[in-house]
């Protein structure tokens, strides 16, 4: 995968403490045994309701030292902001048309000794009642965990809770997995 600002030598120690920081600054509470989690693992970012999602989550990766990558909607990617948002992590995902993204991601795993991929299921800030499957199947066919990844707006908390392992059996899956964010609650 590309350099990121996790991988800059000085920078990210910059950015460690900046986060502490501003995360302290403003109530937050980094959640979850961030040694828990394997070098490769694919992380579901739920719920995703605000534009302020990415900077916090961002920010809690880097308290909870875990070097990330993130999907993102092409558009934000654009001049002048797409190598920035690159350096940060992210990886462009077009949402208007099929470009075998699952398949890309799995081979990507499979090349990789060390890949945390994080990606919003739902696919947008809007509500909705239905997650996209890509997550899924990454982590199904890439033969790697889900981390069940959070932010909870009222309680000013975010972070990590365990880890699930797919069984290939989708629809049973997402309802235990959904199960654990009944409790969380986005801005």
């Amino acid at each position: 995968m590309h350099k990121t600002i996790f991988t800059t030598p000085v920078i990210r120690h910059i950015f460690y403490w900046l986060s502490v920081l501003i995360l302290k600054l403003a109530g937050w509470k980094a959640v979850g045994d961030a040694r828990s989690i394997p070098d490769r693992a694919m992380f579901v970012a739920a719920p995703h309701t605000t534009n302020w999602d990415l900077p916090y989550a961002l920010m809690l990766a880097f308290k909870l030292k875990l070097p990330i990558y993130w999907m993102g909607k092409t558009s934000i990617f654009r001049f002048p902001f797409g190598g920035i948002m690159r350096w940060l992590g992210g990886i462009p995902v077009e949402r208007d048309r099929s470009t075998n993204l699952v398949d890309a991601m799995i081979q990507r795993f499979s090349e990789e000794d060390k890949l945390l991929v994080v990606i919003a299921p739902e696919g947008t800030r809007k509500n909705v009642s239905e997650w996209k499957s890509g997550f899924y199947h990454i982590a199904h066919g890439a033969g790697v965990p889900l981390v069940l990844g959070f932010v909870d707006y009222p309680n000013k908390q975010g972070g990590v809770g365990p880890l699930f392992q797919t069984s290939g059996d989708y629809e049973n899956d997402l309802k235990k997995i959904k199960s654990f964010y009944t409790p969380f609650r986005g801005k």
